[in-house]
């Protein structure tokens, strides 16, 4: 049987990228409105009720303007935007992050994708917290790098046509738009300090946690990562070694793989939780492609 699926905002960049994914499976037929009817309201609604899967890849002001006339609808619907990230009625859309998660997927009619940062911070955080090596409210920073395509049309055009040159530190406010998906999932009850960077390539992520373990250092939280992680598909626990002397964010660029690793001082307890991944692979359009599998009981690695 062929699924249809509905890509709401194929022309932006996480939309192009599911799209890519898709084209060309014989189990996905994709359902693909003319450019002069992407904005007609009608014309969407058309699409939704032909559609098995939508996947939007709207602003989030899109998203809750169309979310509720498809309550009502048979359509399921994975959402790529920020909108349902904490919202109880959707499903977190990160199979690894907790035992059953990828079940809910499976059955649920509203999946949201989690956002790039949140992705790695998540992978890295919710082990130790659910293994008690890091209270729920101990006091945690995340530094984190990110190519330009994280920021969508108008960063990429800065930096595509040079009116960028170089990297730099943004949303020091801490009112980023991913720090409640990250203190929602992790079991964190306290909003860590958050410090994302854009580097002058395309894509491409690390996410870093430093953090001082009393009990067990770097060897501990590895641990927990391995036992989290051990029949993971799409995540991988590795040592430090194994990515070199220096951490390349392209590194899983055009995949929908993450590696994480640790690194530190075993004699100060200072640690470092390290997450490596393509911020447009599973970062969004990879982990679209993923659910959107799961959901319809296909191979989850089908197209990834």
């Amino acid at each position: 049987m062929t699924a249809k699926v509905f890509i709401d905002g194929e022309v932006g960049t996480t939309g192009l990228q599911i799209r890519a994914r898709l084209e060309g499976r014989r189990d996905i037929a994709l359902i693909s409105l003319p450019e002069e009817s992407r904005k007609s309201r009608l014309a969407r609604i058309g699409a939704f009720g032909e559609a098995d899967v939508a996947i939007l890849c709207l602003p989030d002001a899109a998203v809750h303007e169309i979310a509720p006339d498809l309550r009502n609808m048979p359509v399921r619907v994975i959402d790529a935007s920020t909108a349902h990230r904490t919202d109880p009625d959707w499903v977190f859309g990160f199979p690894e992050m907790a035992p059953g998660q990828r079940e809910r997927i499976a059955g649920a009619k509203f999946v949201s994708n989690p956002g790039c940062y949140s992705t790695g911070a998540i992978a890295l955080l919710r082990p130790l917290v659910d293994a008690g090596l890091i209270a729920p409210d101990h006091p945690l920073t995340i530094n984190a790098l990110s190519g330009y395509s994280g920021g969508g049309k108008s960063m990429i055009a800065e930096f595509e046509e040079g009116r960028v040159s170089g990297g730099f530190v943004y949303a020091t406010g801490q009112k980023h738009k991913h720090l409640p998906e990250i203190v929602a999932r992790t079991g964190l009850t306290r909003k860590p300090i958050f410090v994302p960077q854009v580097g002058q390539f395309a894509q491409g992520m690390i996410v870093q946690v430093p953090l001082h373990l009393a009990t067990g250092g770097p060897a501990a939280a590895l641990a927990a990562l391995e036992a989290h992680y051990a029949s993971a598909r799409f995540v991988e626990v590795v040592e430090r070694a194994a990515l070199g002397d220096r951490i390349d964010p392209q590194a899983l660029n055009g995949t929908n793989r993450m590696q994480l690793t640790v690194d530190g001082d075993p004699e100060t307890g200072a640690t470092i939780l390290i997450a490596v991944l393509d911020n447009l692979g599973k970062g969004a359009s990879g982990a679209a492609v993923q659910n959107l599998d799961i959901m319809l009981g296909l191979d989850e690695g089908a197209g990834l």
